[in-house]
């Protein structure tokens, strides 16, 4: 008969960003109008208090200013230059494109540090932004093209 060995479970990782990840986000955040601003972080907020969601990704706003030429290299994508298409506003149409900006975008960083626009995980996420503040509309709801990474007010 063999000693039996204590059964370990594995630890998964929780997503952490680094110091200079933490600070992009703050400026990223900052360039957001206050009640969309306030939204994102209490629903970041109840994200990181829920063990099941804080483990399975990280919410982080990949775009809140977008420059009219930035949004115009966006336009281009899936039309003149390769990649899925990803917008339908031009320079200057898009949400983005003012400072303080009314919308923003979110991805994930998953616990092996890859990023991800899961659609189930923004999802649940939007739902936490519209708890947060009645005003913010979420892509994802959209008829015809769904924007699900995009939140505005």
């Amino acid at each position: 008969m063999s000693p039996s060995k204590p059964m370990v479970s594995p630890v998964r990782a929780v997503p952490q960003l680094s110091g200079v990840q933490q600070k992009i986000q703050a400026a990223r955040l900052a360039q957001a109008v206050p009640s969309l601003a306030a939204a994102y972080s209490q629903a970041l907020a109840r994200w990181l208090g829920d063990p099941v969601l804080r483990l399975v990704g990280l919410p982080i706003i990949t775009e809140c200013y977008r420059s009219p030429e930035r949004q115009d290299e966006l336009y281009k994508q899936g039309r003149s230059t390769p990649g899925p298409i990803v917008t339908y506003k031009r320079g200057g149409e898009s949400k983005h494109n003012r400072l303080p900006a009314p919308a923003l975008d979110v991805a994930f960083v998953l616990p092996d540090q890859s990023v991800s626009w899961s659609g189930l995980l923004l999802s649940k996420f939007a739902r936490l932004m519209k708890a947060a503040d009645a005003r913010v509309r979420w892509g994802g709801d959209w008829p015809g093209f769904k924007d699900r990474p995009h939140f505005e007010v």
